[in-house]
C-alpha cells in the first residue's frame, strides 16, 4: 500500500477546509416531563439518604489524530483517498471501600479509511490496523472517517467496562452491587445494566423555557426531575448541580442519562444514587479548570490514558519516515 502523509499537523486539521471536530447539536424531537412528576410539580429534588452500591466504576476513553494519510488508488487514473491514523484508549477508575485504582486500560491504533485496498500500516515505531468504514452521501468525508473513529471507541469503552466488572468478584465485592458512570452520552451503550451517561458540557437546551428555569434552582446535590428525552434515539435524563463556589445559574450542573428501556422504579433509583455518589467525586477549582464537572477519577484515567496513547512527535516522524 502507498500512502503519503498529509504535510500539516493534525492539530490544525487538514490543508483543506473540513472541520471534522464540531458536531451539530442534537434537536429534541420528543420530550415526556412527567416521567416522574407531572409538569406543573416540577421543583428542585434534595439528595436523598440510601445506601450506595459497592463499588463505582467509572469509564472514560481518550482519541488522537496521530496524522492524516493520502493512500494512493489502484487505478493511477484515480485520485488518492484521504484517511486518517489514529490513537484511541479507554479505561475504568474502580473506587470501592478505601480505595480508587485503574482496573482496566486499553489502547489501540487504527487506520481509518474508505480505500478497500487499504491494509495495515507498519511502521518501526507502530502499526495501525486498517479498520475500513463506508462513505456517505449527506456528509463530507473527514466526518465519516472520525464518526467511524468515536464507533470504535465506545466499542473500546464497552469492552474495558465489562472487563472490570468480571474483575469484581476476583476482589471479593458482590456480583451486580455496582454502578457504571460513563464519561459521555449513553448512546451505543444503553444495553449495560447499572449504566449512566454523564455529560459534563451542554450544547443545547432541551427543556422548555418553564421547565429550564428549575434547573437554575438547583443547590448542590439537588437534581430536576427525570424526564424522557427524544433526539435520535431514546433516554432518560436529568440534570445535577455538583458542588461549586460559582453562582452562574448552570454552574456545576451536568445532565445525567439512563436506558429508556428500564422501568420507572428502577429509574428513579438511579438518579437518586447519581445525588449522593457524583458530588462525592467533584473536583476543585484549583485542580482542574473544568472543576466541578470532570469528576476526579475520571481526570486521573484521563491522564493516564492519554500517557498510553504515546508522543505523538515520535508516530509522526515514522508514519513520515514509511511513507512514499
Amino acid at each position: 500500500m502507498r500512502f503519503t502523509v498529509d504535510g500539516w499537523d493534525p492539530a490544525y486539521g487538514a490543508a483543506f477546509d473540513v472541520d471534522d471536530s464540531v458536531a451539530l447539536p442534537e434537536t429534541a424531537q420528543r420530550i415526556d416531563a412527567a416521567v416522574e412528576v407531572p409538569e406543573s410539580a416540577w421543583a428542585p429534588v434534595d439528595m436523598p439518604v440510601l445506601p450506595t452500591p459497592s463499588a463505582v466504576l467509572f469509564v472514560d476513553g481518550v482519541r488522537r489524530i496521530d496524522a492524516r494519510v493520502w493512500i494512493d488508488p489502484l487505478d493511477p487514473s484515480e485520485m488518492p483517498q484521504v484517511s486518517i491514523c489514529a490513537s484511541i484508549a479507554a479505561g475504568v477508575v474502580c473506587c470501592c471501600p478505601g480505595q480508587a485504582h485503574v482496573t482496566t486500560a486499553e489502547s489501540r491504533r487504527l487506520l481509518v479509511t474508505t480505500a478497500a485496498h487499504a491494509s495495515d500500516l507498519r511502521t518501526p515505531s507502530a502499526t495501525w490496523t486498517v479498520t475500513h468504514t463506508a462513505g456517505s452521501a449527506d456528509l463530507p468525508l473527514l466526518p465519516v472517517l472520525s464518526q467511524a473513529l468515536q464507533q470504535r471507541l465506545a466499542a473500546l469503552e464497552v469492552h474495558t467496562a465489562l472487563q472490570a466488572r468480571s474483575a469484581l468478584v476476583e476482589h471479593g465485592l458482590p456480583d451486580g452491587d455496582d454502578l457504571l458512570v460513563i464519561d459521555g452520552p449513553l448512546k451505543g451503550r444503553a444495553h449495560l445494566p447499572r449504566a449512566l451517561g454523564y455529560i459534563k458540557t451542554h450544547r443545547a437546551e432541551y427543556l422548555p423555557p418553564q421547565l429550564n428555569a428549575v434547573v437554575g434552582q438547583l443547590q448542590a446535590g439537588q437534581r430536576t426531575p427525570v424526564f424522557l428525552l427524544g433526539t435520535g434515539w431514546d433516554r432518560h435524563a436529568w440534570y445535577l448541580r455538583l458542588p461549586t463556589g460559582s453562582r452562574a445559574p448552570w454552574a456545576g450542573v451536568v445532565r445525567i442519562e439512563c436506558s429508556a428501556d428500564l422501568p420507572r422504579p428502577e429509574v428513579l433509583s438511579l438518579a437518586a444514587l447519581s445525588q449522593v455518589l457524583l458530588p462525592r467525586h467533584a473536583s476543585a477549582e484549583f485542580r482542574d479548570p473544568r472543576a466541578p464537572q470532570n469528576l476526579n477519577p475520571i481526570g486521573g484515567l484521563e491522564q493516564q490514558l492519554r500517557h498510553r496513547l504515546g508522543d505523538p512527535r515520535l508516530l509522526y516522524r515514522a508514519l513520515q519516515a514509511s511513507s512514499t
